[in-house]
């Protein structure tokens, strides 16, 4: 029979156990990498990889199988400063030992014998030393099972190694209390076995200090999970058991599992319960609001963890030439990105055109201004002048055999008053809508950014990095889908005097073209590895928090060639 049992040793304090103790798996992470014990245990990151799940079967089936003097313990122990739940505690001749079961292999020493790895020693070692503290019991020895081999390693525990536990359990509470992340490990093998490296991102720090390296592709390729458009107006949206439920009008049911699910995007007037609510924010589920008019509402901040990510980019953003800096880069990125895609449709289509020419000539020139600019108010005007060439040699690149209805005549905002700037506003609110995604997820502060100012329900830092994707995820699908005449001039807009909008028909055509734009490759000028743009949405965000980390220099790289 397996006994469950929690045993707590001084536990008359006046202090929370949870914030006076350290678990014995964070003292695993420690050992394994100092950085991983800070992204876990200050910044409260996690990551759920296969390894992950395998090692939960893994203890689960042997739940199942274990004999009768097994015993399941949670113990804490104030005065050592630990916690933590023991896999498995036998009694043997009279001596109680714990165990310890690994899905892995052993190290092996110079002779081949079975070792237990550095951070596996520590682990059982912090256990033997914990069952001690708090069961008042002499423990001697501590045994790790290693099951992809099946082999059983034995793990003395003397004066030696209550001194290693000790050691590990000080440097954990020094590091608990910087403010910075410990430098990513020399060893890059430990890396590739890591499920936090796509937030680490090691191989891309390393490549700050070292061009020359040849990056490993530890960031995630693809995330393929759903993005849901729920388009109609008086759609639904509820849950039911661990699945996503769909009520609309005069359709059948459809019930969509959550771990499909991605986000969630609520346009017009479409409900959702609370209960779905709650249930999409526990499974990390986007959730957007968009209006009828496809102007974008807001997201559901679901942020959860530590404060101390935040805390670093009030800091830092907090630094008026930092953030200058930073500003640079992006009108540069941004502005180059423009320039790139002229260049590019000139050549394509084969246009000659004397107003393209001279505004590609005019715009590089500005471009080449930027390091010298002084201010946010100069860039501002720098950005200005960019935008304007840029958008008056758009035109141009528009093929000559459209309708008249899709011609472009100069940008305008809200309300848009033609057809291109309908898809336009359109498309951006569908790209803020994603970045802010990106941000809420990283656990970022979406309302202190380094070049915008606060304004309607846009947050700053959203406005500034939907610059770098303004031109590859939406104007490019503009103009292309313009001059392969894939839009209906009735049918896909709705006319309101001299306002402009887009129909239902024609939000559920561009939701559709934006999507499968998202999944397509682009190959990072500096990291060069390809991912989708979904996926370059997450590093930009990750890249820019490397910017106030003493890792910067990759981000703002992503410009069209």
């Amino acid at each position: 029979m397996k006994v469950n049992n929690i045993i707590t040793s001084n536990a008359i304090t006046s202090k929370p156990i949870e914030t006076e103790t350290i678990r014995v798996s964070a003292l695993h992470a420690l050992a394994y990498c100092p950085r991983l014990y800070y992204l876990e245990e200050v910044e409260e990151l996690y990551t759920q990889d296969a390894a992950v799940f395998a090692g939960r079967r893994l203890h689960a089936e042997l739940e199942k199988k274990e004999d009768e003097d097994w015993e399941d313990l949670f113990l804490v122990g104030e005065e050592l400063g630990l916690r933590g739940r023991v896999d498995a505690l036998r009694t043997r001749d009279g001596q109680t030992v714990p165990y310890e079961h690994k899905r892995g292999r052993s190290h092996r020493d110079d002779n081949k014998q079975p070792q237990a790895w550095e951070s596996d020693k520590l682990q059982i070692l912090s256990y033997c030393y914990l069952i001690e503290s708090a069961l008042g019991i002499k423990v001697t020895e501590g045994r790790i099972r290693y099951h992809a081999e099946n082999v059983l390693v034995h793990v003395p525990f003397d004066d030696e190694g209550k001194k290693i536990v000790e050691n590990a359990i000080a440097l954990a509470r020094q590091i608990r209390t910087s403010i910075h992340r410990p430098p990513v490990t020399e060893n890059e093998r430990l890396c590739t076995r890591c499920s936090l490296s796509p937030v680490c991102l090691p191989e891309e720090a390393r490549l700050v200090h070292n061009r020359e390296s040849e990056p490993l592709r530890l960031f995630p390729q693809d995330d393929e999970r759903e993005i849901l458009h729920i388009l109609e107006p008086g759609t639904r949206v509820g849950r039911t058991g661990e699945q996503i439920k769909i009520t609309r009008k005069d359709k059948p049911l459809e019930k969509i599992p959550a771990q499909q699910v991605g986000q969630l995007v609520l346009h017009s007037f479409s409900q959702i319960s609370t209960q779905a609510l709650h249930f999409c924010a526990h499974q990390g589920i986007g959730i957007h609001f968009v209006s009828g008019g496809g102007r974008y509402i807001g997201s559901f901040d679901n942020r959860q963890g530590s404060i101390q990510r935040r805390i670093r980019q009030y800091e830092a953003l907090s630094n008026s030439e930092f953030c200058l800096s930073l500003a640079k880069k992006l009108v540069n990125c941004r502005g180059q990105g423009q320039r790139k895609f002229l260049m590019r449709s000139r050549t394509s289509k084969k246009i000659k055109s004397a107003r393209i020419e001279q505004n590609i000539q005019q715009m590089q020139a500005i471009i080449k201004q930027i390091p010298q600019i002084t201010s946010i108010e100069s860039l501002l005007g720098i950005e200005g002048k960019i935008a304007a060439l840029y958008f008056a040699a758009l035109p141009c690149i528009l093929g000559t055999d459209i309708p008249h209805q899709m011609r472009f005549d100069g940008r305008n905002r809200r309300p848009p008053k033609d057809r291109f700037n309908a898809l336009l506003g359109f498309g951006y609110s569908l790209l803020i809508k994603d970045v802010m995604n990106s941000i809420l997820s990283m656990g970022l502060e979406p309302a202190l950014g380094f070049y915008h100012q606060p304004r309607s329900q846009a947050a700053p830092l959203a406005l500034d990095l939907m610059e770098i994707f303004r031109v590859p995820l939406v104007d490019m699908i503009v103009v292309a889908s313009i001059n392969r005449r894939q839009w209906d001039v009735n049918e896909d807009y709705e006319i309101r005097g001299e306002q402009v909008w887009l129909s239902d028909t024609g939000r559920r055509k561009f939701v559709e073209l934006y999507e499968q734009r998202k999944q397509e490759t682009w190959k990072h000028p500096v990291t060069k590895y390809s991912l989708t743009y979904r996926r370059l949405l997450e590093l930009e965000v990750r890249l820019l928090e490397k910017e106030w980390m003493g890792e910067g220099g990759l981000f703002g790289q992503l410009i069209v060639r």
